[in-house]
């Protein structure tokens, strides 16, 4: 009879299924994560690459927007 009470208390002792769910919850984020990683680096590596350009094709250094004087009378 001893066997049944152990058998009857597994059977409704929940706690087990909370921690796999959360597990299962931790994983699924986890996933998208991974697959959100992938896509914001492919996207700022295109930033990057344009960046760049914009710095190579700008003379003396100065950057591509600026027109050389400010109109302030500053250097």
């Amino acid at each position: 009879m001893k066997f049944f009470k152990i058998a009857k208390d597994f059977r409704k002792d929940e706690s087990g299924a909370v921690t796999v769910d959360w597990v299962v919850l931790t994983a699924a984020i986890v996933a998208l994560a991974i697959g959100l990683l992938g896509t914001i680096r492919s996207n700022t590596e295109t930033v990057a690459d344009g960046i760049a350009d914009n710095i190579l094709k700008a003379p003396n250094g100065t950057s591509a927007s600026s027109s050389g004087s400010s109109g302030s009378g500053t250097p």
